[in-house]
């Protein structure tokens, strides 16, 4: 299953602007949060769980919550998903694979999940 999103990193500034950690713990956990540098990581992760919504064909759902999924870093800095246990065993998750850049003023984010 794929996912791909596209958000513009200004979108994402003004609502951080105006609702601030209310509009971060909307969809980031305090690791993630703790992770966050600048408005365009910001941008990149809120795509990549939009990415992993429609990856898992539902979107933003009663089946599937912003704060179902983790993004962490591994020991080289790449971004990788960890799914909450009912999660993985509702849509059956054996592997996700996650890629996020930002350029241009957007942030995209691709999702492979099988």
């Amino acid at each position: 299953m794929i996912g791909i999103d596209i958000v513009s990193v200004s979108r994402i500034s003004k609502l951080k602007a105006k609702f601030g950690t209310k509009f971060l713990k909307k969809f980031l956990n305090q690791n993630e949060i703790n992770l966050v540098k600048s408005d365009e990581s910001l941008a990149g992760f809120y795509a990549a769980k939009e990415a992993v919504s429609k990856a898992l064909k539902t979107g933003i759902s009663g089946e599937f919550s912003f704060l179902d999924v983790e993004i962490y870093k591994d020991t080289k800095n790449a971004p990788n998903l960890k799914f909450k246990d009912e999660i993985v065993r509702k849509f059956n998750i054996k592997k996700s694979d996650l890629s996020i850049s930002h350029d241009g003023g957007f942030a995209i984010a691709a999702v492979i999940i099988n």
